[in-house]
C-alpha cells in the first residue's frame, strides 16, 4: 500500500498563471472546466473530471484546429492529478499524468511538468531501492541485430539493392558534406561518425532502456502503417512497449514508437546522443529531433518531408529506398491535404494502375548501426526495419526558410 510522502510538487508557473489561465478558459466557454479546476486542489474527483473535460476538447476535431488554451488547460489538470498521486506515494500514476501533460498539453506549463517529472522519478527510484528493487545495476538483455540477407531480399520491394546504391563516405568533413551533397541535394551515407555517442553502447541493452524509461508513458502506432485502415495510436508505458516489441508475433499488432520527440520527454536518453555538425550546414536551425524505435517489419510508407534530414541508425538495420523530388508527380501523391506528402503507391504490393512506378529510377541502401543517412528535402523515401531498430531523425532548415512554419 502506498504511503503519503508528506511532500508536494512545486509548480511555480501554474501558481503564477492559474488565475489568468482560468479566465481565458472561461472566455472560450470552459465554465464547467473552471468550476471543476477551482475544486481540484482538494478533490481528486474534481481534478480527474477537469482533465476529462480538457481531453474531450483535445479530441473535438483535427489536432491542428484545437485551441491552444485547451492544451494548457489539459496540462493544468494533469498537474493537479499528478500532485494527488505524488502526495499519496503513487509515483507511477503521477508519472503517467505528467507524461500525458507533456505529450498532449500546451507549452505554458511545460517547465512545471518537466521539473515534476524529475522529482517524481527520483522519489520512485528511491522507493524501489528501499523496497529491495533494482538499484540501477542491471544485467544485459541485448537486442538481436542479425539478419538473413536471403530472407531480406525475399521481403523487400521489387528491384531492391540491384541498381543504384547510396554512396558511403567515412567520417565526411562538414566542408565536403556541404559542397558535395548538401548544395546539390544528393543523399549520402556517412560512416564512422557516431562511435562517441553513449547511445551506441547503451541502447542495444533492453535493461538499460527499461531502467531509464520503463515507467514513462509514450505514444505508439499499432498496425502495418498509417495509411492502412486498421492502423491506430495508443498511449502505453515504455515497459509495455518493450514487452510488445519482444513478442512480435502478430503483424496486425505491430507496435512502433514513430516520429516522437522522445528526447524532449525523457532527458536521460537525450544525454546519450549528440546533434551532428552536418545539421548546421546552410546556417539554418534544428526543427525537430525524433525517435523511431520498433521491431523488425515496421514500415514507413513512401513519403517526403519538408526539411533536411539526417537519419542516424543507433541500433539495428533498416532498408531505405529514395526517389528524387523531381519524380513527385510520377509517384502519385494523395490528394487529401493531410496525406499530400504520402504516395498512393504501396511498394510492397504495387497495384496494376501504378505499374510504371517499377521502372522509375531510385537509389537504396541497408543502413547499418553507426551510420547516418542524409535525405534532402522533398526526396521521397520508403523505410523498412530489418531487425529491431532504434533510429534518430534530425530535421533542420536552411537559413532562408528558417522563419517558415
Amino acid at each position: 500500500m502506498s504511503e503519503s510522502t508528506g511532500d508536494h510538487l512545486e509548480t511555480p508557473t501554474l501558481d503564477k498563471e492559474s488565475g489568468g489561465l482560468l479566465r481565458d478558459i472561461a472566455c472560450h466557454g470552459g465554465y464547467a472546466f473552471v468550476s471543476m479546476a477551482a475544486q481540484a486542489a482538494g478533490d481528486l474527483r474534481a481534478a480527474e473530471a477537469s482533465r476529462e473535460m480538457a481531453w474531450e476538447q483535445l479530441h473535438s476535431g483535427p489536432w491542428h484546429s484545437v485551441l491552444p488554451i485547451w492544451r494548457d488547460a489539459y496540462s493544468m489538470a494533469c498537474l493537479h492529478v499528478a500532485s494527488f498521486h505524488y502526495r499519496n506515494g503513487e509515483f507511477e500514476e503521477a508519472l503517467r499524468a505528467l507524461d500525458l501533460g507533456l505529450i498532449m498539453g500546451g507549452t505554458l506549463l511545460k517547465k512545471d511538468l518537466e521539473s515534476s517529472v524529475g522529482k517524481v522519478t527520483e522519489k520512485s527510484r528511491e522507493a524501489r531501492i528501499s523496497a529491495g528493487g533494482s538499484n540501477g545495476v542491471l544485467g544485459k538483455r541485448l537486442i538481436n541485430q542479425e539478419i538473413d540477407m536471403t530472407e531480406v531480399h525475399r521481403i523487400l520491394p521489387l528491384k531492391s539493392l540491384s541498381t543504384k546504391i547510396v554512396v558511403k563516405r567515412s567520417a565526411l568533413s562538414l566542408e565536403a558534406f556541404l559542397h558535395e551533397y548538401f548544395l546539390s541535394g544528393s543523399p549520402v551515407i556517412i560512416t564512422d561518425c557516431m562511435s562517441h555517442w553513449p547511445a551506441r553502447a547503451k541502447w542495444n541493452d533492453l535493461d538499460y532502456l527499461e531502467s531509464v524509461a520503463g515507467y514513462r508513458t509514450v505514444p505508439v502506432e499499432v498496425g502495418k502503417n498509417y495509411l492502412c485502415s486498421d492502423w491506430k495510436q495508443e498511449l502505453i508505458t515504455f515497459s509495455q512497449f518493450l514487452q510488445r516489441m519482444q513478442s512480435n508475433d502478430c503483424p496486425a499488432l505491430l507496435t512502433y514508437l514513430a516520429q516522437h520527440p522522445l528526447f524532449d520527454q525523457i532527458t536521460d536518453l537525450r544525454k546519450d546522443i549528440l546533434v551532428p555538425d552536418y545539421c548546421f550546414a546552410g546556417g539554418g536551425e534544428l526543427r525537430s529531433l525524433n525517435a523511431w524505435f520498433g521491431p523488425s517489419g515496421t514500415v514507413t510508407p513512401l513519403h517526403h518531408d519538408p526539411h533536411h534530414n539526417i537519419l542516424a541508425q543507433v541500433v539495428g538495420k533498416k532498408y531505405i529506398r529514395l526517389y528524387s523530388s523531381s519524380l513527385s508527380e510520377e509517384l502519385y501523391p494523395h490528394s487529401e491535404t493531410m496525406l499530400c506528402n504520402s504516395s498512393q503507391v504501396d511498394l510492397d504490393n504495387i497495384d496494376e494502375q501504378f505499374s510504371e512506378v517499377v521502372d522509375l529510377e531510385f537509389m537504396d541502401c541497408v543502413l547499418e548501426a553507426g551510420e547516418m543517412l542524409y535525405i534532402p528535402p522533398k526526396w521521397w523515401h520508403y523505410v523498412r526495419s530489418l531487425t529491431t531498430s532504434f533510429s534518430v531523425s534530425f530535421w533542420w532548415s536552411n537559413s532562408e526558410d528558417s522563419t517558415d512554419s
